[in-house]
């Protein structure tokens, strides 16, 4: 059973100190710290690098637990008295299972960043335990995939009987390790949309669109980004497709995944893209955050010339990762915490991105 009560904690205000950021180490998990220095909170940081974990909480003035997720009674141990994870560790497609599990066993509500779209839909089978746990389970409290989510359901507000979403993005200040070590694992996979309410493989590169972010036509291309799992289950809108806008250089690849797909997957390609991708820096400057905006654009139809679509600006991806996961986990750890798999939306709304400073929906 959870531990938060709700009435106390509503009254009282979120206690932080209930509030665990596992990875904090990370590229996210440090932006995330920063920022709750600067709010003046402390939740207790954790991770299983002690080398890297300790001097984080002494230069931020955080308790701190080494764990791994490798060790259940550890990380039991561990989350005993806390009320909510912001789990910030990846790959989630391996880290997520094991601190779900933990959750459910301690009673904590469980929060990532992840935007796997595997680790969604496996998420979502955990809906039934959670539920009798009392624990709220909601993957994807970051870019991925609060600002598309809440568009999908503010598009639902709009034409209750759409039987279509599109959704597609574009902005942002580049990629973090993490991020683009995912990427580079998941070249080998067929893109997925959902047709009919069921996932559906489609070629790589097969599925384009040309859309107006507010500065006119861009070229999009169908991706298996983590909304075509949750705005399902926040909207049950059966077709769903979602685009994004890429480089020159990243369509290519895209398009070379479909025919040489079993390369990109072997372990000397793989080891030389990572490679690869730890020479890059860890992430996004400041500066380079500092200037950049995230565009998100929807349209859904009812198949009977019914239509409605919107744009929204949303800060870059990662300020936002970090905003909108704190505000979700404030909301948690008050006592604000629907039992079940959940997504941002079905939680707290569509209205739910609004919280985050700097963000607007247009309708078009």
């Amino acid at each position: 059973m959870a531990k938060t009560n709700s009435s106390t904690q509503a009254a009282a205000g979120p206690d932080w100190g209930r509030c665990m950021i596992y990875g904090a180490y990370g590229y996210t998990g440090e932006l995330t710290v920063r920022e709750c220095v600067d709010r003046g909170i402390t939740p207790v940081l954790g991770g299983r690098s002690e080398a890297k974990l300790v001097p984080l909480a002494e230069r931020s003035k955080m308790p701190y637990r080494v764990v791994g997720l490798d060790d259940p009674a550890a990380l039991d141990a561990a989350l005993e008295d806390i009320d909510v994870v912001l789990h910030c560790a990846g790959p989630f497609s391996r880290t997520s299972k094991p601190m779900v599990d933990a959750c459910l066993r301690t009673g904590t509500h469980y929060l990532d960043i992840t935007g796997e779209l595997a680790v969604f839909e496996a998420c979502a089978t955990r809906d039934a335990e959670a539920k009798a746990a009392a624990v709220m389970v909601m993957p994807g409290t970051g870019f991925d995939v609060v600002p598309t989510d809440c568009m999908a359901a503010y598009l639902k507000g709009r034409l209750p009987a759409a039987t279509s979403l599109e959704l597609a993005f574009r902005g942002g200040a580049g990629m973090s390790h993490g991020t683009a070590t995912t990427t580079v694992e998941n070249l080998s996979k067929p893109t997925l949309v959902r047709r009919n309410g069921q996932l559906q493989e489609v070629r790589n590169g097969k599925l384009s669109r040309r859309v107006d972010f507010g500065r006119g036509p861009k070229d999009t291309m169908a991706i298996p980004w983590g909304d075509v799992s949750t705005a399902w289950h926040s909207t049950r809108i059966p077709n769903i497709t979602v685009y994004t806008q890429m480089t020159k250089g990243a369509r290519r690849a895209v398009l070379a995944s479909s025919y040489v797909g079993g390369l990109f997957a072997t372990k000397p390609v793989q080891s030389f893209l990572k490679s690869r991708v730890k020479a890059r820096p860890a992430g996004p400057s400041d500066e380079q955050r500092a200037g950049a905006k995230s565009h998100i654009w929807g349209r859904v139809e009812d198949g009977s010339g019914g239509a409605a679509e919107a744009r929204l600006t949303i800060p870059e991806g990662y300020t936002l990762t970090v905003l909108a996961s704190l505000e979700i986990a404030k909301r948690a750890l008050s006592g604000d915490a629907p039992a079940g798999f959940q997504t941002p939306s079905s939680a707290y709304g569509a209205n739910l991105v609004l919280e985050v400073s700097g963000s607007e929906f247009v309708d078009v």
